[in-house]
Parts: structure tokens; sequence; C-alpha cells
């Protein structure tokens, strides 16, 4: 990882010149929760500005980084940082806690977060990813290994939902995914089973046709209901 992420800086730093403020690697890269099969690079640039100037640099550099298999990095100015904590909490939540500094300014481990719509923005995206889940899986429902993909790669996004459904009750946050399920199953009574056999899978503990998708399917979706209606109770 470390040699790629060296070309990339080389790359980055080589196309943006002195309006690369600093690169940030954030995500499951970053916490240690990497699995190559289910996991990418999630990259943070910060500029001192944007136009279709840095744009058009950025091209070959985000297209060789697609092709190594990982997102194009997100590029910020740092004023954008300062002032969108409040329509980004989540996504600044989880980024100052497990991020590793690459290059230049560090820009985010003293950030504010403005927690004014954090609630809303958690309960939003719950309801919003199990809608997406639903519609995926009405056209899975024949097709068990399609439907156990669908499953594997939504189990990360949930234990991320999750665990900002614990910090709004007050809680500690465990940065492990297993350990989320854990505290989600202590304090919002869910079912832990089912997601404890998507991450045994993408860990390698389980076979993929160890896990039935349409049983998995329903005790899936009733835990994440329980958390909805967890936060949805929540003052408002």
């Amino acid at each position: 990882m470390d040699k790629l992420l060296a070309q990339l800086l080389e790359k980055l730093q080589k196309a943006y010149g002195d309006r690369l403020v600093s690169v940030v690697l954030y995500g499951s890269a970053a916490a240690g929760e990497h699995h190559a099969r289910f996991s990418d690079y999630n990259i943070l640039c910060v500029m001192s500005e944007i136009t279709p100037r840095e744009l058009a640099a950025s091209d070959q550099v985000f297209r060789w980084w697609r092709e190594h298999g990982s997102p194009a990095p997100l590029l910020l100015t740092e004023h954008e940082i300062a002032t969108s904590t409040d329509c980004f909490a989540i996504e600044f939540h989880d980024i100052k806690l497990h991020h590793r500094l690459l290059y230049g300014k560090d820009v985010l481990t003293d950030l504010p977060v403005d927690n004014s719509f954090y609630r809303a923005q958690v309960e939003h995206d719950l309801r919003a990813k199990l809608l997406r889940l639903r519609q995926k899986a009405s056209g899975m429902m024949a097709d068990s290994d399609l439907l156990r993909r669908l499953l594997l790669d939504s189990i990360s996004t949930f234990c991320v939902l999750f665990r900002h459904a614990l910090l709004l009750h007050g809680m500690e946050a465990p940065p492990r995914k297993r350990d989320v399920i854990h505290t989600c199953a202590e304090k919002f009574a869910l079912d832990p089973q089912p997601f404890e056999k998507l991450l045994d899978v993408r860990e390698e503990r389980l076979k993929p046709r160890e896990v039935e998708p349409v049983q998995l399917l329903a005790s899936l979706l009733r835990g994440i209901t329980a958390v909805i209606d967890a936060v949805d109770r929540l003052e408002k």
C-alpha cells in the first residue's frame, strides 16, 4: 500500500504544485480494516483553490488511481472544509476519527464539527440506505449469489451509520465493525448474528456459500429498522 500511496503523492504534487495544501488517507485503510476484496483507498486532497485548471490537472492522475481499483480522490478547499461540517457531519466525524496525513498541513485533527443537523443526517442516511437495499434486493431474490454479494457490499456502510447512532446516544463508538455490532446489540436490542456472519465472510472466516442470503436479509432488515427507530426517538 505504501508504495502505491507514494506514487500517488508524487503524481498529485506534480499535478497541483503549491496549490496542494495536504493529502489525507481516510476510511477503512486508515482504520486498519482494509480488505482487498471489499475495500478501496479513500483520498482527500485539500487545495488552496479548485478551478478548471485543477480539474484538468486531475484527469490523468485520477484515471491512473481508478485503474488501481480506488475511487477518484475527493477535492476540497480549506475554506470548504471549515464551512461545511454542518451538512457533512457524518463524513467529517469519520474522517477525523480515522485518517492518516500523507502530505502537508493537518487541517482535520482540530477541526470542530457542527452537529446542528447530525441526528437528521444519520436518520436520513440510514433510511436512504435501507430503501436502496430493499430496492436492489427485490430484483435479486431468485439469485442467491447476487443477493449475497449485495449484503456483503452493504454491511460496511451500515456499520458506519450504526457507529453514528451510538455517538448520538452519547456512547463511545468503537472503531472496529464487529465491536460496533456488539455494542448496538446491547443498546438497541438487535440480533448481532446476521451482521457477524457477513463480517465473517468478508474476513474469510466463512465461505460465502455457507451463508443463506434470504434468511439473512430478513434479520438484517429487522436490525436496521431497530437502529432507525432508536435514532428517530431522539430529541429533535
